[in-house]
């Protein structure tokens, strides 16, 4: 067995995945660090660290978790030989990675070469296609202008999608019909471009319609070996930001699904890729696969591939950066029974999904054999507009489809969140749809096969105005006017109204 090299850890983020990391650096008995922020004094992901490092004096114009040179410094101030950026921005950033090994730091996550090639859509793109990936047709690198973007677009034909080249989670993207729509769309897509990545490339793909969005789960080691954990459906999505995804996919049969995954091997292999990583394809509706891009990172919907593979992603993460061989190979990979996560985001479904920040004034999450929640919030927790607005993922489990389906029907119906609005009418909704249930969806169900955002059982209704009625009656306890037996028809004591009232 390989001796542990790493022996303390900095979590370079914040919310459920820091919180997701020290769970299990916990088990692998390795220390974890976190930082305190000025914005979130109080956050629960700082209970789970064993050191925290208090940056809440900062008056610095970039954020903590964007601040490479700061996060370096804290890490060898605090003896950390070791940094996991969980995901997002600094996840996807080869510098980063780079400064981390230049400081002798161990960075838990793939090489900086392999992250700046699969980090840009051009490079790879071209990687992709000499590795005999099937993709979409498309211009060969970046853009120049609108002109050249038509030229493309004529070329190859309507409609047709601008993406950003150093982009992803859905920023810099546009979708153009038609010629006329070219120019305003290339100006938007761009600019949005810069805003979000500070690079304003963009490259031109034909516009595959109506597909279903399925990614691969790699996992490749130091020493060259690579194997795929099978897939994930995420085509449940909102202007190219996902929202549910499940594990298995109902699309795929054994044949496709050898196909795609040997292919997702491929392209990691050709940047000799080593850490957790995801490679995505989009699936026409004659089963034909297209390449879109890789993810050199963990994925917020990890936890269904780890629920029908046993397999704890994370724990592989640091073994693999710890220079550990994978102790299994491709044969040895068993997808069992199905698992559906939601994310459970504070945003108001009925305002078109809008940011709803607030405190948490209460919540509750169900407990179950087959229920996992992964969250970074608690009662008293605020969600803060500068950051995302992610309350929890519920991940819910089956021995198929159809009974985790049902299982994540039951739980949805079971979470309850008080202080700002969220996701779960959506959701409640989405899993009692016809089309949702037997898995004929594509990335254009919202738009085109919604007829409304959200749900409400008669149920949930009783529910709120009992609860309204039992709040009303707790905040006028004193008030002699409602202390009244209306089984009798006469006077109760605050006490015991009060006492009858949680009974219920």
């Amino acid at each position: 067995m390989n001796l542990m090299k790493i022996k303390r850890i900095l979590i370079a983020n914040r919310g459920e995945i820091a919180v997701r990391i020290m769970k299990t650096a916990c088990l692998m008995k390795l220390e974890t660090v976190a930082i305190k922020t000025a914005v979130e004094p109080n956050a629960m992901y700082l209970s789970s660290a064993d050191v925290i490092f208090d940056n809440t004096d900062d008056t610095s114009e970039i954020p903590i978790f964007l601040n490479i040179e700061k996060l370096i410094e804290i890490a060898v101030t605090m003896n950390a030989n070791a940094i996991h950026p969980g995901y997002g921005f600094l996840a996807e950033n080869a510098y980063f990675a780079q400064k981390c090994l230049d400081n002798k730091i161990i960075y838990i996550g793939p090489s900086p070469e392999a992250i700046y090639k699969m980090g840009n859509k051009t490079i790879a793109r071209k990687i992709a296609l000499t590795s005999g990936i099937p993709m979409a047709m498309g211009s060969e690198g970046n853009i120049a202008n609108e002109e050249e973007a038509v030229a493309i677009a004529e070329k190859i034909g309507y409609p047709v999608i601008i993406k950003a080249a150093s982009g992803g989670g859905g920023r810099g993207m546009r979708i153009v019909r038609k010629a006329d729509e070219m120019e305003k769309m290339f100006i938007i897509a761009s600019k949005e471009a810069e805003i979000a990545f500070h690079d304003p490339s963009v490259f031109v793909e034909k516009y595959i319609e109506n597909p279903k969005h399925i990614e691969f789960q790699i996992l490749g080691d130091t020493k060259g070996n690579i194997v795929h954990l099978g897939e994930r459906e995420c085509s449940i999505q909102r202007k190219h930001q996902k929202l549910l995804e499940e594990a298995p996919s109902s699309a795929l049969d054994d044949k496709l699904r050898k196909k795609m995954g040997d292919m997702a091997v491929e392209i990691a292999r050709a940047v000799n890729y080593h850490s957790a990583g995801t490679v995505e394809f989009l699936l026409d509706s004659e089963k034909n696969f297209y390449f879109m891009e890789m993810n050199t990172r963990i994925q917020v919907e990890h936890p269904v591939t780890e629920l029908i593979t046993g397999l704890d992603l994370i724990e592989q993460q640091i073994r693999i950066a710890n220079g550990e061989e994978l102790s299994f190979k491709q044969k040895d990979i068993k997808l069992k029974g199905w698992a559906i996560e939601c994310r459970i985001n504070a945003e108001d479904v009925q305002a078109g999904f809008a940011p709803d920040p607030g405190k948490i004034e209460s919540l509750h999450m169900p407990a179950d054999q087959n229920i996992r929640i992964d969250t970074g919030v608690q009662a008293g927790s605020s969600i803060v507009a500068s950051y995302d607005s992610m309350i929890a993922k519920l991940i819910v489990k089956g021995k198929d489809r159809k009974d985790a389906i049902k299982n994540c029907k039951m739980a949805l119906d079971k979470v309850w969140i008080k202080g700002t609005k969220t996701t779960l009418p959506f959701f409640r909704m989405l899993v009692r749809h016809p089309k949702f249930q037997d898995g004929t969806f594509t990335t254009s169900f919202i738009e085109k096969d919604l007829e409304k955002y959200y749900f409400n059982s008669e149920y949930e209704e009783m529910l709120a105005a009992w609860l309204a009625t039992k709040l009303f009656i707790e905040e006028n306890l004193n008030d002699d006017s409602i202390n009244v037996n209306f089984e009798h028809g006469k006077v109760m004591s605050p006490w015991l109204l009060n006492k009858r009232i949680n009974q219920f």
